[in-house]
């Protein structure tokens, strides 16, 4: 009997209801669309600020997914470097980032164009610029083979693994890559959203290669989702959200990959889950926005370059307290001056002080929209 969905007569003639699947449907593209259009509405530099923070989160989280903890000053200063933004002094990103950022930035940036065999092993060769994964040499830009045994998706220690799922043999991908291909650059009659999730499904039970086939499936379903808005822009992150819901996310696409050729329940949880992001990137508009009314209350204000540079961190979610001395070394100021630019805001209602004195003073941004 058959274990894994691949195996089955008929793969991969996927089967869905399309019925219920509409009712799923039309809610999820009215709020894409809303978000979208109320994104559109903003002011350019605002706008470019969503797009770096939504990009930001997209990379680190598909990286999370897989364990993989990447810089994010780096990653977000590798971004505004390629998309050409100014956000001051960039953080040099290691080629790992850098290869990361290229292969997410192609997908969306240019989701026009085909996807190819070729394209994708460009971007598995920038996922891994050292040809390893960890300390294991895989082979790279180019299908799996059989040479490390049969592709497995594991967990548990060693000799103690629990095996979730096992991919096709590597005789069967330049025919399963083949058709991939071919239905992902054919026009077909299905909504361009419900499309970017069976891609999803449809690669990562393919599992064409080594190692990283989890964010080159998730950058197919952004290619996916920036063709159904015909936009580059983006606004939210697919890859966050599933962060958020990892365990359900394997926990459905391992009961997809066991089970038989109806994949409604995977659809419907995609569309779920894509519902959320676009939920999620309201409360991202909402701390933009924020940004724009505060920036607006104090553009009267004269600021030098120091106090602009802290205000911003603090606009962004700075972590922890703001205190002189950290005002200092971010800065890269003297304790004196750091105290003088604090107590020049805090006398204009810029800052407010927190509750705690003496060395322990702490400072908070002060709520200009009362």
């Amino acid at each position: 009997m058959p274990s894994y969905i691949h195996e089955l007569n008929g793969w991969p003639n996927f089967q869905w209801d399309e019925g219920l699947l509409s009712q799923r449907l039309a809610p999820v593209r009215h709020r894409q669309g809303r978000l979208i259009g109320r994104m559109e509405a903003l002011g350019f530099d605002l706008r470019a600020e969503a797009i770096l923070m939504t990009l930001t989160e997209d990379v680190l989280k598909s990286s999370e997914i897989e364990d993989e903890i990447l810089d994010k000053a780096q990653v977000r200063s590798s971004i505004a470097r390629r998309l050409g933004m100014d956000i001051g002094a960039l953080t040099p990103a290691d080629r790992h980032v850098e290869g990361v950022v290229e292969m997410m930035l192609n997908a969306t940036q240019k989701y026009s164009e085909p996807l190819t065999d070729e394209r994708l092993f460009a971007w598995h060769a920038a996922l891994f610029p050292t040809g390893r994964s960890g300390m294991t040499k895989i082979i790279v830009g180019a299908w799996r083979d059989e040479s490390s045994g049969p592709m497995q998706v594991v967990s548990g220690p060693i000799g103690r693994e629990r095996v979730h799922y096992q991919a096709p043999h590597a005789e069967r991908l330049n025919a399963e890559m083949a058709a991939f291909l071919k239905w992902f650059g054919e026009d077909a009659p299905l909504d361009p959203v419900l499309k970017a999730a069976l891609a999803h499904l449809w690669f990562v039970t393919i599992h064409p290669f080594n190692d990283g086939n989890g964010r080159i499936a998730r950058a197919i379903a952004d290619m996916g989702l920036a063709r159904s808005e015909q936009s580059p822009q983006r606004f939210y992150s697919m890859s966050a959200q599933i962060r958020v819901e990892r365990k359900a996310y394997y926990d459905v696409l391992e009961a997809t990959q066991k089970g038989d050729l109806d994949i409604n329940a995977w659809l419907e949880w995609f569309l779920g889950c894509l519902d959320r992001a676009i939920e999620g990137a309201e409360s991202t508009l909402s701390s933009i926005l924020h940004k724009a009314r505060f920036w607006e209350a104090i553009k009267e204000q004269p600021l030098n370059t120091r106090q602009r540079t802290i205000i911003n961190r603090l606009l962004d979610g700075f972590e922890g307290k703001l205190t002189s001395s950290k005002w200092a070394a971010l800065t890269k100021s003297s304790p004196d001056t750091a105290l003088r630019d604090i107590t020049d805001l805090v006398e204009r209602g810029v800052l407010v002080r927190d509750g705690a004195g003496g060395r322990s003073t702490s400072y908070s941004l002060a709520d200009t929209e009362r």
